[in-house]
């Protein structure tokens, strides 16, 4: 993922993302990238059989190798720095976009524009560049500065899996100030479905930090351990502390989350919610390829979206695996991919991603659920 050319083009699909749910869906957007330090991966098993050979699984790019040999698969340490110093060029490039004046918001044509010799256009953002040109022009004939840092420039997070705790124990830094301590690897932390048991380690090591952190949930779970990590990761119930995030799928979200909700709400913990409607849609297609199909997505997200307002609490968010390449790797979308034509270009290593012009689709269905007119 540390490639200039690749990085520019995550950026731009998070920019035409962003500003969809802003404009469109008139609420205001907090850019969260999963990048910059999301190099290690949470696989199911240790090893897999390839060729009737049993070798270790590919567990990201700080671990090991992709390459399906016992060689690339054997762990590295010293991959550890690599991925620091990847980490650490890709946020100054991430940095040089967002403050550089490439997410002025009179760039909102060329974000689109740039991906027209690999997508199609689409009718519904030019119609959204339309009208945002027409406002900010208009907010110039009032007076206000067009050169000001809300229309210029754009704040993006970083996120990742607090998953390999010998990076995250280094990169963890006591706040002169407070006293506190902070894990300096992103922004925002969280623990997956696979490590969140109360008395683990990875538990035990978001405890101590004060960043902001989140739980991935899963289907099936019990609702007693998750109220015990609740009251272990925000013992002071503070507002932002702790985010949950269900991954419960399409199948399983309106059985599910009611409860859910309603046993958290009880507890009095102020929580935010923010669904991940890719890791519970993911299946194997008939070529044995990882897939997951956008209209699931897009049903797991109106669930989502309905559910809370039923319940008369907050749908926060989204958590997407996307990329600004032209991948085939998710069924669904404008072209109607269909799993024969995933292998012209599936080039993911572990979980497969929406492209571009999947990811614009999907922050207009969003839009449309939080703002029916706006759309």
């Amino acid at each position: 993922m540390c490639h200039g050319p690749r990085i520019h083009a995550l950026v731009k699909v998070i920019l035409q993302m962003s500003i969809i749910l802003a404009y469109a869906g008139e609420r205001r957007v907090v850019n969260i990238g999963r990048l910059a330090g999301q190099y290690a991966k949470p696989r199911s098993s240790e090893t897999e059989d390839l060729d009737g050979h049993r070798i270790p699984s590919f567990f990201g790019e700080m671990v090991n190798g992709a390459e399906p040999t016992l060689e690339a698969r054997r762990p590295d340490p010293k991959r550890i720095l690599e991925g620091y110093f990847r980490a650490s060029a890709t946020l100054n490039l991430v940095r040089a976009f967002t403050r550089g004046g490439y997410a002025a918001l009179d760039h909102v044509e060329a974000w689109h524009r740039d991906f027209l010799d690999t997508f199609p256009p689409n009718p519904l953002y030019e119609k959204l560049a339309k009208g945002i040109r027409k406002a900010v022009r208009f907010a110039g004939v009032l007076g206000f500065d067009l050169e000001s840092p809300q229309l210029n420039q754009i704040t993006l997070y970083t996120s990742h899996e607090a998953l390999l705790l010998a990076f995250e124990e280094a990169m963890a830094r006591i706040d002169t100030t407070t006293g506190d301590w902070y894990d300096t690897s992103a922004h925002f932390l969280w623990i997956g479905n696979r490590t969140r048991q109360v008395e683990g380690a990875h538990v035990e090591f978001l405890r101590g930090i004060h960043n902001p952190i989140g739980v991935k949930i899963g289907p099936g779970h019990d609702l007693d351990d998750i109220l015990r990590l609740i009251d272990r990761l925000d013992p002071n119930g503070e507002p932002g502390r702790l985010t949950l995030i269900p991954r419960l799928g399409a199948t399983h979200i309106a059985r599910e989350l009611p409860n859910l909700i309603r046993t958290v709400r009880a507890s009095g913990h102020p929580i935010l919610w923010i669904c991940d409607p890719m890791h519970g849609n993911t299946y194997k297609n008939t070529q044995g390829q990882k897939t997951r199909s956008l209209p699931d997505i897009v049903q797991e997200l109106r669930y989502f979206t309905d559910i809370h307002r039923a319940e008369g609490t907050v749908p926060g968010g989204v958590h997407l695996e996307i990329t600004g390449d032209l991948v085939t790797e998710c069924v669904g979308g404008g072209r109607n991919l269909q799993d024969a034509d995933l292998a012209s270009n599936y080039s993911s290593t572990c979980d497969p991603r929406l492209n571009a012009e999947q990811a614009v689709e999907l922050a207009f269905e969003i839009a449309s659920f939080i703002n029916p007119e706006g759309c």
